[in-house]
């Protein structure tokens, strides 16, 4: 099974691809993905790049941390578990009524 990787502090120029050949340099890239807004579809500046094993993982994290892209030293180490979000449905208002109501 692949070792996930947290890739930070990314120039808002960087790709996909880059991540992807960059990373090969260590071993077989499984997946590379700069998270984008959304919205706007630019770059947050981080991304995830899967290794297929634990040792080709090891060796990128070595390789790459502090690594210059653009002037900016990159963040690379091992990505955590994604934790559940809280929230995010209802918008109760505890029973005072919608928006533009009057009592």
């Amino acid at each position: 099974m692949g070792k996930k990787l947290f890739v930070g502090n990314l120039p808002f120029s960087a790709t996909d691809q880059f991540l992807s050949e960059t990373f090969s340099q260590c071993g077989t890239v499984e997946s590379a993905k700069i998270i984008t807004d959304r919205d706007t579809g630019r770059s947050k500046g981080f991304g995830f790049v899967e290794m297929s094993n634990d040792e080709e993982a090891a060796n990128a994290i070595k390789k790459f941390s502090g690594f210059s892209y653009d002037g900016r030293p990159l963040t690379v180490n091992e990505a955590r578990p994604m934790t559940p979000r809280d929230g995010g449905g209802s918008r109760d208002h505890g029973g005072r009524g919608g928006y533009g109501r009057r009592y």
